[in-house]
C-alpha cells in the first residue's frame, strides 16, 4: 500500500483525484492521510466523496474512511476498471443537493475508463460552472483537443447548466477505449480568433448580451478577432458567467451578486490577453492537466507555460510517487516555465 500525506504541495483535492485514478489503473492500494489539509474546510467534501465512490465503483474497490469530512482514506482496488454505463450525482453525497464540480469528478474517472477495454457512457450531475474548478467549456474546448492528440478520445454534452450554490447541472460523456497513450510534440499554436460563450440561467437576457459585447470590444481594441455567443440557458438556479477559449488556453469568469456584467467579462479577457502576450504554449491549467496523461504515455515531450502554479508542481511530485516517469520543471512559481515529461509507457 502506498501511503500519501495529503499535506504535500498544494494540499488540495488534486492529490486525492490523481491517486484514485492511478490506483484504479495500476491496481495498487493507497492510504491518504490529512485529506485536503491545506483547505479552509479540510476533509472529504461532497464532490470529493462522489469521486471516491465513483472510481471505487469502476474497479470494485474496498473503502475505509469514505464519509463526509473524513481526513483519512484507504482505497483498495479489487479488479481492473470496467467499462459500462455510469451515473454519478454529487447530491447523493450531500443532504439537500450540492454544486460540487462534476468536471473534476469526470477527470478522476476518465483515465481509468479510457483503459477499461470497452466504451463507457457517463451521466454526471452537480456543478458545471463553479469557482476553483475547470468549467464544462474548458474541458470540452481546451483539454479535450489536447488529450485527443495523445489518443484519448471522448465526447461531451452539456445538457443543463449548474452554478454555485444550487448545482443541478447535467453533463453526458461517451468515452472510447484506448490501449495506450502517446506523447505528442507541443508548440505554440496560431490564434485566429478567441471564441467563447456568455451565458445566464434564470436571469434577464440583457446580461449575456452585455458580457459578450464588452468582451468583444476589449478584444477588438487589443487587435484580436473574436466570436462570443450570448446565451440564455437552462439551469436549476440563477447564474451568469463567460467562458473564452483558444488553442491550448481557456479563461473563465463567473458572476456574483453585485458584480456588473461588464466586470465579469473584463476579468476573463484580461486573463486571455495576458496569456497571448506572454508567449506560453499552454495556459497554467492545461500545464497541470497534461501531466497525468503524459506520465502514462509512451514517449517524451516538452511544453512551456506562461505561469507555473503550485498545483502543477504538486501534481509532478505525486506522479513521481505513482509511476516510473521523469518530470523536469524549469521555472519559478508564478513565472514562465518549461516542463519536460518522459512517460511510463502504461499499457492496458
Amino acid at each position: 500500500m502506498l501511503t500519501i500525506d495529503g499535506r504535500m504541495g498544494e494540499g488540495g483535492g488534486q492529490v486525492l483525484r490523481t491517486s484514485l485514478s492511478l490506483s484504479a489503473l495500476t491496481g495498487r492500494p493507497f492510504r491518504l492521510t490529512h485529506v485536503r489539509a491545506n483547505r479552509a474546510k479540510g476533509g472529504l467534501r461532497p464532490q470529493h466523496l462522489t469521486a471516491v465512490r465513483a472510481v471505487a465503483r469502476l474497479c470494485g474497490a474496498a473503502l475505509t474512511g469514505d464519509a463526509l469530512d473524513s481526513r483519512t482514506l484507504e482505497f483498495r482496488p479489487a479488479m481492473p476498471p470496467q467499462p459500462g454505463e455510469y451515473h454519478f450525482d454529487v447530491s447523493d453525497a450531500a443532504q439537500g443537493g450540492s454544486a460540487g464540480a462534476i468536471m473534476l469528478i469526470f477527470q478522476a474517472v476518465l483515465w481509468p475508463l479510457l483503459f477499461a477495454g470497452g466504451a463507457s457512457r457517463l451521466v454526471l450531475r452537480g456543478g458545471t460552472h463553479v469557482p476553483m474548478s475547470p468549467p464544462y467549456h474548458y474541458v470540452a474546448h481546451v483539454a479535450r483537443p489536447a488529450f485527443a492528440r495523445m489518443g484519448a478520445t471522448f465526447e461531451l454534452e452539456l445538457e443543463r447548466w449548474g452554478w454555485y450554490p444550487v448545482g443541478g447541472g447535467v453533463v453526458r460523456a461517451n468515452i472510447a477505449p484506448v490501449a495506450r497513450l502517446d506523447a505528442p510534440p507541443f508548440e505554440r499554436l496560431p490564434v485566429e480568433r478567441v471564441e467563447g460563450v456568455a451565458a445566464v440561467t434564470n436571469l434577464p437576457a440583457d446580461i449575456p448580451q452585455r458580457m459578450a459585447g464588452r468582451a468583444t470590444n476589449l478584444l477588438t481594441a487589443a487587435g484580436r478577432r473574436s466570436q462570443i455567443e450570448p446565451r440564455r440557458e437552462n439551469g436549476a438556479g440563477p447564474g451568469a458567467g463567460i467562458c473564452l477559449w483558444l488553442p491550448q488556453g481557456g479563461f473563465t469568469s463567473i458572476g456574483r451578486p453585485g458584480l456588473p456584467s461588464e466586470r465579469v467579462a473584463e476579468a476573463a479577457v484580461a486573463e486571455a490577453l495576458a496569456f497571448l502576450d506572454n508567449g506560453g504554449m499552454v495556459d497554467r491549467h492545461l500545464a497541470d492537466q497534461l501531466l497525468l496523461p503524459l506520465a502514462l504515455a509512451h514517449g517524451r515531450t516538452r511544453y512551456t507555460t506562461d505561469h507555473l502554479t503550485l498545483h502543477t508542481t504538486t501534481s509532478a511530485d505525486l506522479l513521481r510517487l505513482w509511476l516510473d516517469t521523469t518530470i523536469a520543471i524549469d521555472g519559478e512559481l508564478g513565472g514562465p516555465a518549461t516542463i519536460d515529461v518522459t512517460g511510463a509507457g502504461f499499457t492496458r
